[in-house]
Order: structure tokens, then sequence, then C-alpha cells
């Protein structure tokens, strides 16, 4: 990334609306666009960046793609979401510089790809952190709501049209302590969304820097102290080797009973094989995953029919806003790399995160 482009040659390898290829032009007229919409396997909903996998190009089709691929500088998205397609690529296009996968967590997709050192080096990633915050922030308040205030025992009971004998007390969320694992742009917004109903919230940090809202800043080594006085956990890391299970039998056999669990990061942050004991005897009193460590979830899975766990299938981050927001992103991104400055929301190469 030594030298500082006039303009800049981006493939456009997924199926982004014609309102945003539109818009990217808008914010950067210094892009060259190379977009052909019948390549992409089309959105089958918002923010569908896998496509629809019924769709199958022709040969001709085939050739044209592959073409574009290796004969641009940048991609906007990894081709069809298949790291095999982005090892595909790095390897025969020895002028691609920059590559922008669309999912916040695509630091995973990266790492799939096995590439060289040589090769990480040469090419920049960059994720769509931050994107989907404001979504999975309220599907992290909607699912701390639903512990405290007993969304299935509601909902049995309407079920069976009982008015209880006897009334039965709610929790509040301005009586409780939220514990956020991970501070960046997801937690971010979760901790504005709570300290903003009253809660108290804490964060984990590595650093130990100061964050907005965030009454008290937990070293990660000391996780499990910290939930055993809190009222619910809000996981919001990615998948990296070192937060694999970190919410796991030390964490649960530290919490109080009827603790909430939301988790909206990556699954695998969350021992499931230590959650669901810790669900059965009531230390864990609600759980509400917006992603699990094996997805789709396996139809044998006991957390289908759990009464005390509510499943989203990854779908808390989707929105109509997530193209273009993803598309404004890359815009100020490959503004930043033509002006010579450095690119926002960088794959760690060593963590892939």
């Amino acid at each position: 990334m030594t030298s500082t482009p006039q303009c800049l040659r981006v493939g456009i390898a997924v199926d982004l609306p014609l309102a945003d290829v539109k818009l990217l032009r808008e914010l950067e007229p210094r892009l060259e666009l190379v977009h052909d919409p019948e390549l992409n396997r089309p959105q089958r909903w918002d923010g569908d960046w896998e496509g629809d996998p019924r769709f199958t190009r022709t040969a001709e089709q085939n050739a044209k793609f592959t073409q574009m691929l290796h004969s641009v500088d940048a991609l906007f998205g990894i081709p069809d979401v298949n790291p095999a397609l982005l090892t595909e690529s790095v390897h025969a296009n020895q002028n691609l510089r920059w590559v922008h996968t669309t999912a916040a967590g695509g630091g995973a997709q990266v790492k799939a790809a096995g590439l060289s050192a040589t090769e990480l080096e040469r090419v920049a990633f960059t994720t769509s952190a931050g994107v989907h915050g404001s979504t999975l922030a309220e599907f992290a308040l909607f699912g701390v709501l639903a512990g405290a205030k007993n969304l299935r025992k509601l909902e049995a009971d309407q079920a069976r049209k009982n008015w209880p004998s006897e009334r039965w007390r709610m929790r509040h969320l301005d009586e409780m302590t939220i514990l956020v694992v991970g501070l960046g742009g997801i937690g971010s917004a979760v901790v504005e969304r709570f300290k903003a109903c009253g809660s108290t919230v804490w964060g984990t940090s590595r650093s130990g820097r100061p964050v907005l809202g965030v009454d008290r800043l937990i070293d990660p080594e000391h996780l499990a102290q910290a939930a055993s006085q809190v009222d619910a956990i809000v996981a919001t890391l990615p998948g990296t080797a070192s937060t694999e299970g970190l919410i796991g039998a030390e964490v649960f056999a530290s919490v109080r009973p009827d603790t909430i669990l939301v988790n909206v990061g990556r699954g695998a942050v969350v021992d499931e094989s230590a959650l669901l004991p810790a669900l059965n005897d009531g230390r864990i009193g609600f759980a509400a995953l917006d992603v699990v460590a094996q997805e789709p979830l396996a139809e044998d899975s006991p957390l289908w029919q759990h009464p005390n766990v509510l499943i989203s299938p990854h779908t808390a981050a989707l929105s109509a806003q997530e193209t273009s927001r993803i598309a404004r992103l890359f815009a100020s991104n490959a503004t930043r790399l033509l002006d010579g400055k450095p690119l926002r929301n960088r794959v760690d190469t060593v963590e892939f995160y």
C-alpha cells in the first residue's frame, strides 16, 4: 500500500442493489466499477450476500465473472461469500490490493481462504464491522427484556387462557446490571441502549481505556468473577481462537440463579455443552441466541425445545438499510485508500477479526 492510485478499479463480487452501485459512484467518483448484475447470485432478502444457491452461471458467465475477479484492484465482497473463490482470486490477480467483506466477522472467511503470509501482506482486508451495531443492539435489548419480563410464562399462560390467581413480579432494566462482553462497534451500541434504559453497564476490555456509558471495565481474565455479580450477560465478540468457548463452564459455574444470556456475536463464543446444564438447573434463567456454534442449528439440538431458550436464525443483523450502509462504508474506505490514509476495519491477520 505504498503508492496512491488516481483511480480504483473495483469488482462487485456479490449482488449489490443498483441503487447502492449508484451510491458508490456518487460518493467516490474515482471508482471504476466493474459490475454485471447477471453474474452474481441474486439476493433472496436484504443483505443476503451469499445469494440464491440455485443460481448457476453459464460457461460464458463464469468466464466473465472469473475475468472480472482477476482484473480489478479491489473487490466489494468475497465472491459468492466463498473462501475458495477468494483464494483463487488472490492467487491469480497480482494487482489485487483490497478486499472488503460484507460480514462484520469477515475475518473468519479470510482465515478460511488459507492465504500465505505474503498474500496477507499484499492484500488489505476490511470488514463491515459496525454496520450491524444498531440492529444487533436492539436484539440484545429485546433478549434481555424477554428474560426480565418472563416472555415464556406470558406466552404459556396466554396459550392456556390462564389468568394466574397470584400476580408475579418482573425485573426492571433500571434495577439490573448488564455485562457486555466485547466493547467493539456492536458492544458500544449495546451499551448505549441499556444506559438509555437506566441499567448499570459493565464491559470487558483488554486495554482498560474508558468507554462512554460503561460504569465498570472488566479485564477478560476476571470474566467469571464479574459474571457472578450481574443480572445479564450480552456477548458481542467475534469468533477467534481466543474467544472460542470463552463463556463456558467457569462462567456458568459463577453466575447467580436466573442470569439472562444473550449472544449477538459469534456462536462459538458460548460453550453450548456447558450452557445446557446451566439452563437446566436455572443458573441461566433465559437465553436469547441469534447465533449458535453450528449453523443451521442441528434438528436434534436440545436448544430448539428448551423452554427457556429463544432461537433467532442469525437474522437479527438484517435490515432494509444494510446494503446501503455497507456501500457507504466501502466508499469511505475507498476514499481513504485513494488519499493514502489508513483503512478502517482492517482484519487482524493473526487472530482474524
